[in-house]
């Protein structure tokens, strides 16, 4: 579901950045109260597990391959804002440091995996399927788990519609597609087909699964985005338990340790072949005789990245690449978001001394 540079045009990315600039805006004041409670670490947590999750690439019918992505999880457990911020953030070091998506597409990635996946999946389906139900009922965890497969679906019809549609508005004068070649017959099957098969199922597994584990093992995350809800069907009081985030870490660096699992198939997700490296194979491919002239200008637009294709030693060993990439991108990813909210909080505790002496 990453959209590599290139396949959309400029204006279509200009769309999708002028979408997403009030929806991190909106979801940079929702989340000011995680500054104060002080559940950053579970933000960044939650940032590098959609980062680590993406990693994981898994076959699906079209010859291809896809990925879970974790934003409806995120959502239920920190609130959907909190999806937004955590997931742009994966997004983006993905795109700067390891090529993964594209910088001109950054905007519309975003709002097809951090906007419409968590707001599709938490608000549409979560919520009404969880109202009037207690904190540790098993209904809540499939409901969480059918937001996250409803979600990512969503998320991929959104970008087949914005692959199909650029052959459809922008082409020269003899009707060949300058941008992505594939039309909404093509790229709305093939995204839907490879995400309500395999994609699909592997996001409503591991939502289920962690949202499962912590109805029984760390409910008190699970309070963060519940504050009013009952813990039992039957309202029983009990005593109140402590927050404890770092045991999500281990799972984490267990989810790092484990990426090169994504190498076993990876022939490279629909629509993404390197047109620079591959271009014989791409209009092969496509059954074209020459690439459209926009993708290939603005094909690998950012070429800085440190890791491209998450790896360092020109694939001499692409499972220790994999590996350094999970742990590098996984740090980063906590080192932003932790010194982004460090700011806010000097900043907001500044302006509240400043009142007071006032």
């Amino acid at each position: 579901m990453h959209i590599p540079d290139g396949y959309l045009s400029p204006e279509t990315c200009a769309v999708g950045y002028a979408a997403m600039l009030p929806a991190w805006a909106t979801a940079g004041k929702r989340v000011r109260k995680t500054v104060k409670r002080r559940y950053v670490p579970l933000l960044a947590i939650g940032a590098a597990y959609a980062f680590l999750v993406m990693m994981f690439n898994v076959p699906v019918p079209n010859g291809t391959t896809a990925h879970a992505v974790g934003a409806v999880l995120i959502a239920v457990v920190l609130g959907p804002w909190a999806a937004i911020i955590a997931v742009s953030t994966a997004l983006a070091i993905q795109a700067l440091f390891f090529g993964d998506g594209g910088v001109l597409s950054f905007g519309v990635n975003c709002f097809n995996m951090a906007f419409v996946m968590p707001m599709v999946g938490y608000f549409l389906v979560y919520k009404p399927l969880t109202r009037n139900v207690s904190l540790t009922s098993p209904r809540r965890a499939l409901a969480a788990a059918l937001g996250g497969y409803i979600g990512i679906c969503t998320a991929a019809l959104c970008c087949g519609i914005e692959l199909g549609l650029q052959p459809v508005l922008f082409h020269n004068s003899h009707g060949q597609p300058l941008y992505a070649p594939y039309h909404l017959a093509q790229s709305v099957p093939a995204m839907l087909v490879s995400h309500l098969t395999l994609a699909g199922g592997v996001e409503f597994a591991l939502t289920f699964g962690v949202i499962a584990y912590l109805q029984r093992a760390n409910l008190p995350i699970l309070r963060i985005n519940h504050d009013n809800v009952p813990e039992t069907d039957a309202d029983l009081v009990r005593p109140p338990r402590l927050l404890k985030w770092w045991y999500a870490l281990l799972p984490i660096a267990v989810m790092a340790l484990a990426t090169p699992l994504g190498l076993i198939y990876n022939s490279g997700a629909y629509g993404e072949t390197d047109v620079k490296a591959d271009p014989k194979g791409f209009l092969q491919k496509n059954h074209l005789s020459a690439i459209p002239a926009g993708l290939n200008h603005y094909a690998n637009f950012w070429h800085h990245a440190l890791f491209n294709g998450y790896d360092f030693s020109h694939d001499k060993h692409p499972a220790v690449g994999y590996i350094i990439s999970a742990f590098f991108g996984a740090a980063v990813i906590s080192i932003v978001l932790l010194g982004i909210f460090g700011v806010v909080r000097l900043v907001q505790k500044r302006r509240a001394n400043a009142n007071v002496d006032a």
